[in-house]
């Protein structure tokens, strides 16, 4: 969300030179401390609030409240120079546990293959983990594999992924630049591998899509709810777009 949130303060303080807007990265659960101990008025987040942090959140006194404010497709990338096209939901659940260790198990070189993820406090990491990983199991405990390079930022991700032939990483679509070889991803064995985009997003065929979100410490008002009405309108949401993202509007690319 950091780079988003950063262009939507740049303009809209543009616009309204009377407000201050700061924006911190640091990771969803950053932003989440930050509103529980009430030291923001928006926790930007690329996933949804846990269970414990809205429970913490009502031991104090307040309702998070909840703003959908962009999707995002997670796409699986590779170095360019790896031959593999596509890979199966099961498949990149297996290589990330640490059951498949060689790409030569997926169709590709007889290589090692080299994890790469965000940090733990990473939202992108949470949803990562559950939805791929574990596969929408909730009851399911699989983890990362120990060996999985943890880096702290999507951007240090491409980097990786870029210089190193044996990498696998995923990062936010509005991140993936053409240094990088984006996989298509099939639900199962036998499926259609399907690419990333805004389209596949909102017709529902990639699989590993998310809705984007704003945090308020109670219903917000004043200047902060003018803001997050700037949000979803015409002019914020093709910023979306433009920044690789699906708008919560349609027509807005």
């Amino acid at each position: 969300m950091v780079n988003l949130a950063l262009v939507w303060a740049e303009r809209y303080q543009a616009e309204n030179p009377a407000v201050r807007l700061s924006v911190t990265g640091g990771g969803s659960g950053t932003g989440f401390s930050a509103l529980l101990n009430n030291t923001v008025d928006i926790a930007n987040a690329s996933r949804a609030i846990k269970p414990e942090e809205k429970k913490e959140a009502q031991s104090k006194g307040f309702e998070p409240v909840e703003f959908v404010v962009a999707r995002d497709a997670i796409a699986v990338i590779v170095n360019p120079a790896n031959p593999v096209k596509g890979l199966t939901l099961e498949q990149i659940s297996r290589i990330y546990k640490g059951d498949i260790r060689r790409w030569s198990e997926v169709g590709g070189e007889d290589r090692p293959i080299v994890r790469t993820s965000r940090e733990s406090n990473s939202g992108t990491h949470v949803y990562f983990l559950d939805t791929v990983i574990r596969l929408g199991n909730s009851k399911s405990k699989d983890l990362f594999s120990a060996d999985t390079l943890l880096l702290p930022s999507s951007e240090g991700i491409i980097a990786e992924v870029r210089d190193n032939p044996n990498a696998i990483g995923y990062d936010g679509l509005g991140y993936i630049t053409a240094e990088v070889k984006t996989l298509g991803v099939a639900k199962k064995a036998g499926g259609d591998f399907v690419m990333p985009s805004a389209e596949t997003v909102n017709d529902k065929s990639y699989p590993v899509a998310r809705d984007l979100y704003m945090y308020t410490h109670g219903q917000p008002g004043g200047e902060i709810k003018k803001y997050l009405d700037w949000i979803i309108s015409d002019e914020a949401q093709k910023i979306v777009g433009q920044l690789g993202f699906v708008p919560i509007k349609a027509g807005k690319q």
